[in-house]
């Protein structure tokens, strides 16, 4: 019988070039898929793979995987049951059995380098730690209350004691005491030096670090390049940050890369007042001129976070030097700070002069107008991600300029708690991109639709050549006049940008290449004219930003896009991530009515809800509206946040709906969607700390038939868990309480240990299809 010789492409690729290209694969399933073509595809998929998390019950130690020999980096913050001790009564009945266990992981996974750990008490450090001397970075999790201890900071001393090569420590997401990690920092001083990167950017802080504090953690960690602390700079609150702790950090660690200081206000992610000025009544004590220092001292600076929630005033002259003294910044990210660009004329100034910025956030700037953000726009050319929160002076006309003139790079837009920006005008004044554009963040505020439409007959009463006082620019100003620093070097290629300042010339064209830059971009700005057209031979865009006409058409670099509003439908081609905010209570119908009627590519989308349901009345509508996202075809992904909305977990007042019957509202309609993956958040009852999956809640999530994946962060009864074996696909479901303060199981009359592990021998003892 004759065999088949027909060369596979085992036999035409050597091993190393075989291996390097399953090493290239980073999705999870792909890797899976690709190990099943062969033995040989098998064994080069395990010996390449670096990262795993490990997510099934630690009591089945024969289940857990021994071919990952070349793993550097796991995760055990997610085994089952979560958030419980590996050395708990439930998981090991005795010493020898925890020490079976560690030594179980250490042999299965030798090479590991990088451990992400849920250490709910110390004893996990102590049984783990040992395991692996040559740990370089370790992030530990813990969202239970800090258990009581022999000692202040004996948690990190046993890790340090154990892993003296640690270089990267990350406490963001473990909650002790502030007293803790300084103790531990300086009873260590080898290790300390040692470290490059320390995050201390955790919500759970009550009122975060304070200033002796911030001096002396930087003062034990000379060598940091990466450094982020939650602080507090309420100069109303003892030990507040201010010059000299902020001073101390450029002093004592000069070779930052990486530095995120930001307000445990600020981590709070709660939605702001659109309706407030964006000024508070305390102004923060940080002056300019430490500013300037700060950002002399800080030469390599990378990335610069400073989000503050009190008034950083006339910081714009600051903001200039970061163009010099640190060349190498590309992401900003500013909240409070105020004059951060107030062009005079036609000038730049501020962080409009940072032109290597790649990413910009900035939030409550109360004096940011449209003349300031259209010239942070020309200043910024290169930025691919803009975020913008509680600016209430700026407009749809405003940012609509600032997206056209940065067509060619932004990619990642969010727009949030801007008064005259809901969804519909945040949407329309997002048009120039929509082909563009991949990840988006909008309001669910429902602007009048009726009032947009009449736009082209308002728009020529909109002149950006006037000030706020109504006083009217010099109307020649010359045809030539250069801003800030315009000789740029972008790292290699010497780019000369012009600007023409005359306002009543027209627009003369802007050099578009491959890269989205020409060498010589000169602008000129008539705030009158109309589309200049495309020259296709030396592909140079012409533009008009005519600020007071309707939306022009612009095509660039010939890829055929019409970014027009005109009769065409609004076809967002390229989004695949879309972020929602909304108020409880409020629908979610008018989301496509509202411009988003067709996202073909869109892949995952997360709807957070945010309010107090108690003081409101049953709804006016049956359903919240999630089955109107069946229109978007590519959806599989979901995360809806009810984590903010506060109600009633037990009987409600009359007149009013219980927490249950809030979620059927959120959730009737999921089972309409063909989602693989759901992150759902529970809403709460504060007064007793409850966050309970309900009756009808499960119910409907039992609806969900084309689910692969389910995280539920809360708690839930087991009777309840069981609805979801009816999902045929189901293979990943998790109860996860990473909330702070999270629920003692001891006190808990719902899921516990033993019923988490009956309901993970339910889901893996059915037959999965695929």
């Amino acid at each position: 019988m004759p065999t088949d010789t027909t060369p596979t492409i085992n036999d035409l690729l050597p091993d190393a070039i075989l291996s390097n290209i399953i090493a290239a694969v980073s999705d999870v399933r792909s890797r899976n898929s690709a190990a099943l073509v062969c033995n040989k595809w098998l064994l080069l998929e395990r010996a390449t793979r670096t990262t795993l998390t490990l997510r099934g019950n630690i009591r089945d130690l024969f289940m857990v995987p021994t071919r990952f020999r070349s793993i550097t980096h796991l995760d055990l913050s997610l085994l089952s049951p979560w958030g419980h001790s590996l050395t708990s009564s439930s998981s090991s009945s005795s010493i020898t059995d925890q020490a079976i266990i560690a030594h179980c992981l250490r042999d299965a996974f030798p090479a590991v380098t990088s451990l992400t750990l849920y250490a709910r008490n110390s004893s996990t450090l102590q049984l783990l730690a040992p395991q692996w001397p040559n740990l370089k970075q370790v992030k530990l999790v813990r969202w239970h209350q800090r258990p009581q201890l022999a000692s202040t900071g004996e948690e990190l001393e046993i890790l340090f004691q154990e892993c003296r090569s640690l270089s990267s420590l990350d406490l963001s997401a473990f909650y002790c005491w502030t007293d803790d990690i300084l103790v531990a920092l300086e009873s260590k001083p080898l290790v300390s030096s040692s470290l490059t990167c320390l995050n201390l950017l955790n919500p759970s802080f009550s009122e975060g670090f304070k200033s002796d504090e911030i001096k002396e953690i930087t003062k034990a960690c000379p060598n940091l390049k990466e450094f982020r602390a939650a602080c507090v700079f309420d100069p109303r609150l003892l030990g507040y940050v201010g010059d000299e702790a902020l001073v101390s950090i450029a002093m004592n660690c000069p070779k930052l890369a990486i530095l995120h200081l930001a307000d445990t206000l600020a981590l709070s992610n709660l939605r702001g007042d659109p309706e407030r000025e964006g000024f508070t009544q305390e102004d923060a004590r940080v002056s300019v001129p430490t500013l300037i220092e700060v950002f002399s001292g800080l030469p390599l600076l990378e990335e610069l976070v400073l989000d503050v929630c009190n008034n950083v005033r006339n910081s714009g002259l600051a903001l200039e030097v970061l163009n010099s003294k640190c060349p190498k910044l590309r992401h900003v990210k500013l909240g409070q700070f105020h004059g951060i660009s107030m062009p005079v004329e036609l000038g730049l100034d501020g962080v409009a002069l940072c032109e290597r910025l790649e990413s910009l956030s900035i939030r409550n700037v109360g004096d940011l107008n449209d003349m300031g953000l259209i010239a942070i726009a020309r200043g910024c050319c290169r930025l691919t991600k803009f975020e913008i929160q509680g600016c209430k002076k700026i407009t749809m006309r405003g940012m609509r300029t600032f997206v056209q003139i940065l067509q060619t790079t932004l990619v990642e837009v969010k727009i949030s708690c801007c008064k005259n920006l809901g969804a519909a005008s945040s949407l329309k004044a997002l048009e120039p991109i929509q082909n563009r554009i991949q990840r988006l963040h909008i309001d669910c505020v429902w602007d009048c639709a009726e009032d947009l439409q009449d736009l082209d007959a308002i728009e020529g009463n909109f002149d950006l050549s006037k000030l706020d006082g109504g006083e009217i620019l010099n109307q020649s100003v010359g045809h030539t006049k250069y801003f800030g620093t315009n000789d740029c070097d972008y790292g290699g290629n010497s780019k000369r940008c012009k600007y023409s300042a005359d306002l009543n010339c027209s627009y003369t064209g802007v050099g578009v290449n491959d890269n989205g830059y020409d060498n010589r971009c000169k602008y000129s700005y008539e705030l009158n004219s109309s589309y200049a057209g495309v020259d296709d031979n030396d592909n140079r865009c012409m533009y008009s930003y005519d600020l007071n006409s309707s939306y022009a058409r612009v095509d660039v670099n010939d890829n055929g896009y019409d970014n027009g509003n005109g009769s065409g439908e609004k076809t967002w081609n390229r989004l695949q991530s879309l972020s929602l905010w909304i108020g409880v209570g409020q629908l979610l119908t008018p989301l496509t009515s509202a411009g988003l009627e067709n996202c073909p590519n869109l892949e995952e989308i997360r709807i957070k809800v945010e309010g107090d349901c108690r003081e409101m009345s049953k709804p006016s509508e049956r359903e919240f509206g999630l089955s109107i996202l069946g229109n978007y075809l590519s959806l599989s992904k979901m995360h809806l946040d009810c984590g903010d909305i506060i109600g009633y977990a037990h009987t409600a007042p009359s007149g009013q709906m219980d927490l249950s019957l809030w979620e059927r509202f959120y959730l009737f309609g999921v089972g309409d969607l063909s989602l693989a993956e759901l992150d759902y958040w529970l809403p709460q009852d504060r007064d007793v700390n409850q966050r309970s999956l309900s009756l009808p809640a499960a119910g409907l999530l039992q609806e969900c038939f084309t689910l692969r994946k389910l995280f539920i962060h809360g708690t839930a009864h087991e009777h309840f868990m069981m609805f979801l074996l009816r999902i045929p696909g189901l293979r990943d479901v998790q109860l996860r309480e990473d909330y702070y303060p999270a629920p003692e199981n001891d006190m808990s009359t719902e899921m516990r240990a033993d019923s988490c592990s009956r309901f993970e021998a339910a889901v893996n003892s059915r037959h999965i299809p695929d």
